[in-house]
This record gives structure tokens, sequence and C-alpha cells, in this order.
């Protein structure tokens, strides 16, 4: 079975992943700050480094013969706040410049990053965004997780049997884990919670289990099939706002929730169109879109995993 070295071990993503590897009989090697709830199982072995140690991540590479690189750290729903600072871009920056070569000289396979939707151009009309869209990153995160992709498309540039796959996920959510959800609703500056009319609009999520389940269809893919390449995951359905309140109320404390002005507020936001909170607030919510109903095509990676979680079956 494949051993697989997973960067970002103990965050959100990383410790799920981690749990369902070790559950299909994978070896797992993860490396973190800090330790998890997988130490224990005898096939995991646990790296406690800063991602940025080059000669401690390198050398775990080169001792446990890794099959498979997975790298989520410096990934927002990770390890990162939502707040994008210079110090994470100069980390990020760090890692993308020995990661990729350590992976290609220690013989791994496949190297698989898990980037952002953020990374797309505004989108001007309603049709979904498919991975041949424009790309022109905006964010300080997106400029981050690009400049990751583009060093991965580097490193494996006539590496030989390497492969790549980007993962540009939108915002993860669990059923216990809804900051990203939440900022669709919820004003910080009025300190409410709010909709438009009766709610009727939606945004691309994705499932943590979605993305876990791509992952691993990646890891199993049957011979044959040209896998490696850039992926939307994302749930196959947007999920709308009135869907966000009422599982908001369901599971946790919502409380009120007011109707506001769509217009009123678009005017106010596209005048603020590029602030400082735009540019380095990973769930900073452009009110003068909300409405839009920007989507993503996940079709490509439907090919790879089913996509069968969304908020109403979520754990």
């Amino acid at each position: 079975m494949k051993t697989v070295f997973v960067t970002g071990a103990s965050g959100l993503i990383g410790s799920e992943l981690s749990e369902a590897l070790l559950a299909k009989g994978f070896k797992v090697v993860g490396v973190d700050n800090t330790p998890n709830t997988n130490v224990d199982n005898p096939n995991y072995t646990f790296i406690q480094a800063p991602i940025e140690d080059k000669d401690a991540v390198s050398r775990a590479m080169n001792d446990n013969k890794i099959d498979v690189l997975v790298h989520l750290a410096c990934t927002v729903d990770n390890d990162l706040p939502n707040i994008i600072t210079p110090a994470h871009e100069k980390q990020s920056a760090a890692v993308d410049k020995y990661l990729y070569k350590a992976a290609v000289t220690a013989g791994v396979s496949d190297i698989i990053m898990v980037s952002t939707h953020q990374v797309y151009a505004h989108q001007k009309t309603r049709e979904p965004i498919r991975e041949t869209s424009d790309e022109k990153p905006a964010s300080a995160y997106a400029k981050m997780k690009y400049d990751s992709e583009k060093a991965l498309a580097k490193a494996i540039k006539g590496a030989g049997s390497a492969k790549g796959v980007i993962a540009r996920v939108c915002p993860i959510y669990t059923k216990t884990y809804v900051p990203n959800l939440h900022a669709r609703i919820y004003d910080p500056k009025d300190n409410c919670s709010y909709i438009y009319g009766y709610g009727d609009y939606g945004f691309s999520f994705c499932c943590l289990y979605n993305l876990v389940d791509f992952i691993l269809g990646v890891l199993t893919v049957t011979g044959g099939i040209n896998y490696q390449g850039v992926y939307n995951v994302c749930d196959t359905k947007p999920i709308l706002a009135k869907e966000i309140v009422e599982f908001e109320r369901q599971f946790h404390k919502l409380g009120a929730v007011i109707q506001r002005n769509y217009g009123a507020d678009a005017v106010k936001s596209a005048l603020a169109f590029g602030s400082k909170s735009a540019k380095v607030d990973y769930r900073y919510n452009d009110l003068s879109t909300v409405c839009s109903n920007i989507s993503y095509d996940n079709t490509k990676a439907q090919r790879i995993s089913t996509f069968r979680w969304k908020l109403s079956n979520t754990k």
C-alpha cells in the first residue's frame, strides 16, 4: 500500500484526511507543529516540525520512501486565520521554494496540493466557473496559493513520472465547522446576521468530506486515466442563504436575522471594492456580488469522486 506524506497533518483537513487514509490501509507520514489523535496508529508516523523546516521535512521524505505528497499546510482552513499577513505569504513562499523539489528528488510519484477557488478572475456572467476560466488572483490568499500552483508546475516539469494535481477548493464546512458558511450571512460591522429577500441566492462551498473523498479518489484511480491537472473541488450544488440560516438555527446559536436592502448594500460594497479588507480577509464578503449566484463547475472532479456530501448530510 502507498505511503502518503501529509503536510499540515494536525489541521482541520489534515486530521480528517489522515484518518481516512489510515482506514483505507495507507501508511501516513504527517508533519505539523502539534501532534494529533492519529499518533497511536502503527501505520502513522508523525514529524513534529514547522513546515518551513527544510531539513526536517526533506529528511522525513527521504527516510520513509514516500509515494504521494499531499500539501495542506499554508491553507487557510487548515492552519491559517482568515486574515492573511505578509508573514504568512513569506512562509508559504519559503515552503514552495523547497517542498516540491524535495518531493521530486525523493521519488514521489504524485503531488496533490490544495489551492483556492479565489484564483479565478471576477466572473461577469452567470456561467459556472470552469478550470479553463481566466485566472486573476486579487486577494493575498489567492495570490499566495496561485504562486504555489506555479511552483508545483515548475517542479514537476521534466521531472519524469511525477504527476501534479491542483485542487481549487471552495470554502470548507462540516456540521461543526461553520465559519465559512456563517460569513455569508453575517456582517461584522453591524454585528448581526442578515438575509436579502427570502434568501434564494446561493454560494459554492465544499463539504470537507467531499475534499477527502476526492483525494482518496486520486490515490486509487484506475490505470490508464490521466488524472493530473487542475480541478474545481466543491459541492455539486451551491448552498442557498436561507439553507445556511436554517442549518445554523438547527445546529448552532444563530440569534436574530434581519432582512436588508440589497441595492443599498451593493452600492456601498462596490464603492469599497479594492479595500484592504478585500485583499487580506479570506472570508471577505463582497456584497455587490452576493446575490449573483456565482458557481463553480466540478464536472471534471466528478470523474474522480462522487461528491456525495452536502449540507443536509454532512457530519
